[in-house]
C-alpha cells in the first residue's frame, strides 16, 4: 500500500513556473517507478514523465514530447517525494496533475500499469 499526496498547483501566468511535489508514504517506495500524468477538461490523461531508481544515485528520467525541454523530474528517496519542476508555462498547460506510482520499470508512459494515484493537484496558467 502506498498512498501518494500531490501540492505546489496554482494559478501561474503564461511563461511561469511552478514546482509540483508527491510526498509518498508505504513500503517500497525506492523500487517504484514514479510518474506525473495530467488531465485537462474533455481530454484524455496525457503522460508526461517517469523517473526510476537504478541503485546508489543512478536515475533514470523519460518524458513526453509536449513536455520535453520545459519540465524537469526528479525524486528524492530520502525524503519519500517526487517533483516535477514546471518551466515556461503555457495556458495548454492548464490540467490537473497527478502522481503515480508503479511496480513496474517498464511502460512507464501507460497509465494503466501505475498501481497508486495520488488525488491531484490543479495547475491554471493564464494568458
Amino acid at each position: 500500500q502506498v498512498q501518494l499526496l500531490e501540492s505546489g498547483g496554482g494559478l501561474v501566468q503564461a511563461g511561469g513556473s511552478l514546482r509540483l511535489s508527491c510526498a509518498a508514504s508505504g513500503r517500497t517506495f525506492s523500487g517504484y517507478t514514479m510518474g506525473w500524468f495530467r488531465q485537462a477538461p474533455g481530454q484524455e490523461r496525457e503522460s508526461l514523465t517517469a523517473i526510476t531508481w537504478n541503485g546508489g544515485n543512478r536515475y533514470s528520467a523519460y518524458y513526453a514530447d509536449s513536455v520535453k525541454g520545459r519540465y524537469t523530474i526528479s525524486r528524492d528517496n530520502a525524503k519519500n517525494t517526487v517533483y516535477l519542476q514546471m518551466n515556461s508555462l503555457k495556458p495548454e498547460d492548464t490540467a490537473v496533475y497527478y502522481c503515480a506510482a508503479s511496480a513496474a520499470r517498464a511502460g512507464w508512459d501507460k497509465g494503466s500499469q501505475y498501481d497508486y494515484w495520488g488525488q491531484g493537484t490543479q495547475v491554471t496558467v493564464s494568458s
